[in-house]
């Protein structure tokens, strides 16, 4: 679990995040969401430490962030797999070689355990064997996520950061993703954060859904209790759209009715 306790962030004077509280669980899919500029982006980085902070906690199971010298942030490092925006995949390295590269960097296995692990974690994205000496660019889009979610997950890490993970993918790549995503997280009891703005994915998978709107907590709940929620703010972003609207519409009335 990761516990953010009345956090504050600032850049020359701006406040970004405005004594933010909430709570990432172990085994759902926690996700933010918000509009451009709603402070989810710097959240997810001050999650990671990226963005030190003006004031508040982040606790990783009751490890203060702040608090922790290099060799716990080393320690913690080996805890967490990332999932950038593109992939991040190396353009030098094979699909087995990116698969590899955490281990190299943190595991202290030998290099036949290496390569059985990330043999392991390929087959679990469904990677045939036929693609693991290919090289990124050879390889399609979806593919490269299955990829880089291998990687992220190579080191059986506690904590998942997912940013945007269903960008530059077509709407059915996307469904496969996210339930990649929301299996593995479970399968694994990993506390995973999704950086979000695919209203399809918080429908699909968010167990855990943090809104933020000018860089506040604005309403906290599952992907259920979002179709119920009277917050107005919420319902503009979630709900934009006619089918949105129409979708809410039917879950009120079909609430109404019980």
């Amino acid at each position: 679990m990761i516990q953010v306790q009345d956090i504050v962030k600032s850049f020359d004077g701006n406040i970004v995040l405005n004594h933010v509280s909430t709570e990432m669980r172990d085994g759902e899919v926690n996700m933010i969401i918000g509009q451009s500029g709603s402070g989810k982006t710097v959240l997810m980085k001050s999650l990671i430490g990226l963005h030190p902070l003006d004031s508040g906690k982040i606790l990783y199971d009751g490890r203060d962030l702040a608090e922790m010298r290099s060799n716990d942030i080393r320690l913690l490092h080996r805890e967490v797999g990332m999932l950038f925006q593109g992939s991040a995949l190396f353009d030098s390295m094979t699909v087995m070689e990116n698969v590899l590269f955490p281990m190299e960097m943190f595991s202290t296995k030998s290099r036949a355990e290496m390569k059985e692990r990330a043999e392991f974690c390929l087959r679990r994205v469904e990677m045939p064997e036929r693609v693991w000496n290919l090289m990124p660019s050879e390889i399609s889009g979806g593919q490269q996520k299955r990829v880089a979610i291998a990687r992220a997950i190579v080191l059986e890490p506690k904590y998942l950061f997912c940013d945007e993970p269903n960008s530059g993918l077509d709407p059915k790549t996307s469904l496969v993703i996210d339930a990649l995503i929301q299996d593995i997280t479970r399968e694994y009891n990993i506390c995973t954060i999704v950086n979000s703005h695919d209203m399809n994915s918080i429908m699909e998978i968010g167990d855990n859904i943090v809104f933020l709107k000018n860089g506040k907590k604005e309403w906290q709940g599952s992907r259920h209790e979002i179709m119920t929620s009277d917050n107005e703010a919420l319902n503009d972003f979630v709900f934009a759209s006619e089918l949105f609207k129409r979708i809410k519409t039917a879950a009120l009335t079909e609430e109404r009715q019980k």
